[in-house]
């Protein structure tokens, strides 16, 4: 009778035990997954800092530069594939444009100042930059690939030792070379635009005759002006 109830006493102890385990085992595993998505909130809350602290090393407009950038290199790629294709790209991309972009283009069109010539030194520097700063065509890979490479010196601080290490590639060399030579060729080309005034005098028979004619009216007018008026006159001795 007592070894029965020591034998029943034992099968209700088993189920009991057998259930605790079971529910400290669950324990742990969740413990275990808490632990787990700890870590990997602390890993990704330390790349968002990283890629927080790289934006802001940036410059202000950064992002604006970099849409722009991929554009244009949209652009080019869908040249090359009109240009394999046969086809003339300007042609191409006016199929796609609407008539609203098109009447806001014309607008922003007319609101630029045209080019009005000569005006300043300053003036014309400004324009010059505008116009070689258009035609950059970065190279993404090369930068990606020198930004891995260089790692937290790519962005420079005033401790970084990074300063006058970057040696130019042959290429860029090459773009520069040719870009200065564009520049000498054009300035040898370039003659000062002159204002004509319609009711100015004729007193010259060509055009070589009508420089002469200003150079002696810019040395010798002051002194010759009162004998001009009088031949004018017809009251000349």
């Amino acid at each position: 009778m007592a070894s029965c109830s020591q034998e029943t006493a034992t099968a209700a102890e088993e189920p009991t035990e057998t259930a605790a385990s079971q529910k400290r085992e669950a324990r742990l595993r969740k413990f275990r997954e808490l632990h787990f998505k700890r870590n990997e909130a602390r890993k990704l809350n330390h790349q968002e800092v990283v890629e927080e602290d790289k934006r802001l090393k940036l410059p202000t407009n950064w992002e604006a530069k970099k849409a722009r950038l991929e554009w244009e290199l949209a652009e080019d790629e869908k040249k090359k594939e009109c240009a394999a294709r046969g086809e003339d790209y300007n042609r191409v991309k006016l199929l796609e444009i609407t008539a609203d972009k098109a009447e806001r283009w014309e607008r922003k069109k007319k609101k630029k100042n045209p080019d009005t010539g000569f005006a300043g030194y300053a003036e014309a520097q400004f324009r010059q930059y505008q116009r070689l700063t258009k035609q950059i065509r970065p190279d993404l890979e090369s930068y990606e690939k020198k930004r891995e490479e260089s790692g937290e010196d790519f962005y420079p601080t005033s401790n970084s030792l990074i300063y006058g290490t970057h040696t130019p590639t042959k290429e860029g060399i090459d773009r520069m070379v040719e870009d200065v030579e564009k520049q000498i060729d054009k300035r040898a080309k370039y003659s000062r635009r002159r204002a004509y005034n319609d009711d100015a005098d004729i007193d010259y028979i060509n055009e070589r005759n009508a420089k002469f004619n200003k150079k002696a009216e810019r040395f010798y007018g002051k002194y010759t002006a009162e004998i001009k008026q009088n031949l004018e006159r017809g009251t000349a001795v």
